[in-house]
């Protein structure tokens, strides 16, 4: 097989056989295609797409092009969630040990952050001493007596997959979505789950500005997900404005710690939190409907049953339980600066992406991979979409370490701030299910 012949398959829109895929998927994963030809088949796949079968057979092949986690010695459903990303979407770090809380396991694997949108390691990795880089053997023994682990990709699952995403990153075909939904799909399929719930987000802090973009890549997902024997539903959710109340590494810990505690003040969040658990719990077979799997979980909050979760998690990966119960000792920026409302009326508009940019601005973000993260750095958001506030009144917080930084980040939120003298239409946060 010669991957010149198979360049120019895709090129002319013709179908891919299951070996041909394998073939591509293990050439990338033990760097045995040049990347100018890899290069090459992805531009042509993003140029002439990939039926269902197709993108179903490059997700098997990209997990099988290395090792899997082979959970088949527990005995309780496997469960993961996966979001496409936003601004202040913490939701990860609450659901992972509620889930297990319910008697689910929970192998979560996440990523860092990049640009306006932050990264789930990178805000374990705000609480001292947190390890992300597992090996399988330690994954594996953490699901065994806790129930659940949130680390990163090792080098054992999907290779292929980090090949290939680099590779789609420098060659503009990142939005192709075949390769999306493969890339995404194959390191859940190599986690041995039994469900998956996709979080979809949509709006101006999401990849996807509008529903339609964003239904077809869920709908997608969804279809590969049954085609390799995974449950799967997607939930399309709000991201015009960041959910809940804080941006930025510790402060979004912090926002998962208090709801864990009973704290459902940030209602978009909750709401989030609890229908994503909800499916979750319905399709790992805690639950009859995503309704009543739902309300299980706000009495496992309510118990406290879900912060001894994440405290057993906290401990098994490194970092102090205590956080839990002393949220001061998370890092802290040196300074907190109050950001006022420029004029009187309801708060009509936070774009998310401008928030978010803002707190890359501040050190929460990285602009580049290479950046150092300001783990204290964010916002705290005091007023949102539908809020009446009077000039002078306060709409944030900034924390941040640099008086300069701090003066831009505040410039670009109050750009993202629209201030309306009528009332606006609350923003939805549950759109759509799609299954």
């Amino acid at each position: 097989m010669r991957m010149l012949d198979l360049i120019a398959k895709k090129r002319l829109g013709k179908i891919h056989t299951d070996e041909e895929l394998l073939f591509i998927a293990q050439g990338a994963a033990q760097a045995s295609l040049p990347d100018y030809q890899l290069s090459a088949w992805l531009m042509a796949v993003c140029c002439r797409g990939m039926n269902e079968s197709e993108t179903a057979g490059l997700t098997r092949a990209m997990a099988s092009s290395g090792a899997r986690l082979d959970l088949g010695a527990l005995k309780a459903a496997k469960v993961d969630k996966h979001s496409t990303g936003g601004v202040g979407d913490g939701i990860s770090l609450a659901l992972a040990p509620l889930m297990a809380s319910a008697g689910l396991v929970v192998p979560m694997m996440s990523g860092r952050g990049l640009g306006h949108t932050g990264g789930t390691l990178d805000k374990l990795e705000a609480m001292a001493g947190f390890q992300v880089r597992l090996g399988l053997d330690a994954i594996r023994s953490q699901l065994q007596r806790v129930g659940v682990c949130m680390f990163g990709q090792t080098q054992d699952l999907a290779p292929a997959d980090r090949k290939l995403y680099a590779l789609r990153d420098a060659t503009a075909t990142v939005e192709s979505v075949p390769l999306v939904v493969a890339s995404i799909l194959s390191k859940k399929f190599a986690e041995d789950l039994d469900a998956l719930i996709l979080d979809v987000k949509i709006g101006s802090g999401a990849i996807f500005k509008n529903p339609k973009e964003g239904r077809a890549l869920a709908q997608a997902l969804v279809n590969t997900a049954k085609k390799l024997g995974l449950k799967a539903v997607a939930v399309l959710t709000g991201m015009d404005q960041p959910l809940g109340r804080y941006v930025g590494n510790a402060l979004e810990v912090r926002q998962a710690v208090e709801i864990l505690r009973g704290d459902f003040t940030s209602a978009d969040y909750a709401q989030c939190l609890l229908t994503l658990g909800g499916w979750m719990t319905h399709l790992g077979g805690k639950a009859k409907t995503p309704q009543e799997g739902a309300r299980k979980l706000e009495g496992l909050i309510r118990s406290g049953a879900a912060l001894e979760s994440f405290k057993k998690m906290v401990a098994a990966q490194g970092a102090d339980p205590y956080v839990a119960d002393d949220l001061n000792l998370l890092p802290k920026s040196p300074m907190v600066r109050e950001i006022v409302a420029p004029k009187s009326g309801y708060v009509s508009g936070l774009d998310a992406r401008r928030v978010g940019e803002a707190a890359v601005v501040l050190g929460a973000g990285r602009a580049r991979m290479d950046d150092v993260l300001d783990y204290g750095a964010g916002f705290v958001l005091d007023k949102k979409v539908g809020d009446a506030v009077k000039k002078g009144d306060g709409v944030a917080r900034i924390h941040g370490s640099d008086a300069a930084r701090m003066d831009e980040a505040e410039s670009r939120f109050l750009a993202a701030l629209a201030i309306s003298a009528k009332k606006p239409k609350p923003l939805s946060v549950i759109l759509e299910v799609v299954r």
